[in-house]
């Protein structure tokens, strides 16, 4: 062991680099939550083997292999990380509570419905939906505004795949993503929010190809507290932008409601892109606590668009990017 001998800790390591009090609490609770969780979630995993599922291995092997352009090489946060640290206000608005209290929510059957500027309005099967294309995996980054991140494999299909289905008209220019809202699958819902919660995007942004409709990850289900059973996911955004368990899809001519957007416009912006150059009024979004294999998250400068500049920076040429957060 190298011991230094002078100058104090505090000239080691800058104040902005060191893990916040709270943060490292959280996770001193969450070790001791992924022993008593990690029973249930395998058991899960292991009904999952015994029933007809989604995700075809050798589908999902032959995806990941041909997916590689969506594939990061960076440490993959262990799925048990990924499944009890969460953010799904409906079940709780403490990381760990989703993963306690989204039990309750019932995936199927599962409708959704699709309205608006289209060519027809419908109602669809969730089922229809995961069958309509062949599975990709993709590895991502995903980062919450709270300036903590993971690396994710997530299992669908480009969410342009979709929106083609759903034959929009050439006067929609946005998409907004409804979810559900039942008071008896959320019976804790905590007040003062805006339910049901609602997410949107430009229609070209949906229509980028890293944005993703999601059903699974690490290559089985994807767990009730991340968004099951249908979600979307947006890299290079906030992880609020991604919304979770859809019901419909809106398509429209005006900037849709977004939950956040709304509550607080002054914090959380429409557009929500990673940008660590526009700082959220209560911290700092230049650096990032990334959650991987360690036991404690460590610190990491925030990337341009989360890393995804080269494939999605077009989209915003022009536009000044402190306004438009």
């Amino acid at each position: 062991m190298l011991l230094r001998k002078s100058g104090s800790f505090k000239s080691i390591i800058r104040s902005s680099e060191i893990t916040p009090q709270q943060t490292v609490k959280d996770f001193q609770q969450d070790r001791r939550r992924f022993l008593t969780q990690t029973a249930a979630l395998g058991a899960g995993l292991v009904a999952a083997a015994h029933v007809p599922s989604i995700f075809d291995p050798a589908q999902v092997e032959a995806a990941q292999a041909a997916s590689s352009r969506y594939t990061v090489n960076e440490t993959q946060t262990p799925i048990l990380k990924a499944a009890t640290y969460n953010n799904f206000y409906e079940f709780g608005t403490d990381k760990s509570e989703p993963a306690r209290n989204a039990h309750t929510l019932k995936t199927r059957p599962w409708t959704v419905q699709v309205d608006g500027l289209v060519k027809k309005p419908l109602t669809l099967d969730v089922d229809t939906i995961i069958k309509y294309r062949p599975m990709e995996n993709r590895v991502y980054r995903h980062r919450c505004v709270e300036a903590w991140s993971m690396v994710i494999p997530w299992d669908g299909y480009s969410l342009s795949e979709f929106i083609n289905l759903c034959e929009p008209l050439p006067s929609a220019k946005y998409v907004q993503f409804i979810t559900l809202l039942d008071k008896k699958q959320m019976p804790d819902l905590p007040g003062g929010y805006d339910w049901p919660y609602s997410e949107g995007l430009r229609l070209d942004e949906a229509m980028n190809p890293l944005a993703l409709l999601t059903f699974g990850f690490y290559g089985t289900f994807l767990p009730n507290q991340n968004g099951a059973p249908i979600r979307v996911v947006l890299p290079w955004k906030y992880g609020f932008k991604s919304a979770k368990s859809i019901v419909k899809f809106q398509f429209t001519d005006k900037q849709p409601r977004t939950l956040w957007n709304e509550i607080a416009p002054r914090e959380y912006g429409f557009y929500s892109n990673v940008n660590p150059t526009v700082d959220h009024p209560r911290w700092s979004q230049a650096k990032e606590r990334r959650i991987d294999t360690g036991a404690f998250p460590h610190s990491i400068p925030t990337l341009p668009f989360n890393g995804y500049a080269d494939q999605v920076a077009g989209l915003y040429a022009g536009m000044d990017l402190k306004k438009n957060f």
